[in-house]
């Protein structure tokens, strides 16, 4: 990798652990402590120009990173952090990079949306009983009330919010 893709890379990874910081809040009334956040944004970008394994390789650092450096979610919350927005952004850019137009990157996010929804059922029927200390059935419980819709949501507004900054921020992503 040249020193100007590696630039772009961590300046990416950058943006989105300091938005996901910053900006969190609920999205469903009857789940407040799942927490939106839009970095996941700057990684759909750098994905749909560097390709997915780029991207996999950026949800990676965002999530080991975000967790060392704030504490929050410790290894439980990096790794569901991991498994969604890696699976979002690999799936998305995957797509696109098979139809290179905005009808693809549209499905990618789609696709990748469903793919991260479908993931996130069984990440969160092993990982979150360890992690919050509760039982599986409080966990099937939440699916479809919760959990579900979260992520669908979290989808949704991740890739509206990337087709709103996609085209003022592709410029300034390096990627040769």
């Amino acid at each position: 990798m040249k020193s100007k893709r590696i630039t772009g890379i961590g300046l990416l990874v950058a943006l989105s652990m300091i938005v996901g910081y910053f900006i969190n809040f609920p999205i469903l009334p009857q789940a407040p402590f799942l927490l939106y956040d839009p970095g996941s944004v700057f990684l759909l970008i750098g994905s749909f120009k560097l390709g997915p394994k780029v991207g996999l390789l950026m949800s990676f650092l965002t999530a080991v990173l975000f967790a060392v450096i704030t504490g929050k979610g410790g290894p439980y919350g990096a790794l569901m952090n991991f498994v969604a927005t890696g699976t979002l952004v690999f799936v998305s850019a995957s797509i696109y990079f098979l139809d290179h137009t905005k009808k693809g990157a549209i499905f990618g996010v789609i696709l990748g949306t469903i793919a991260m929804t479908l993931i996130m059922i069984p990440a969160n029927l092993i990982i979150t009983p360890i992690y919050l200390g509760v039982g599986r059935e409080i966990v099937v419980k939440m699916l479809l009330p919760a959990i579900i819709p979260f992520n669908l949501l979290k989808g949704a507004m991740s890739g509206f919010l990337t087709f709103i900054l996609y085209k003022r921020l592709y410029p300034l992503i390096i990627s040769d």
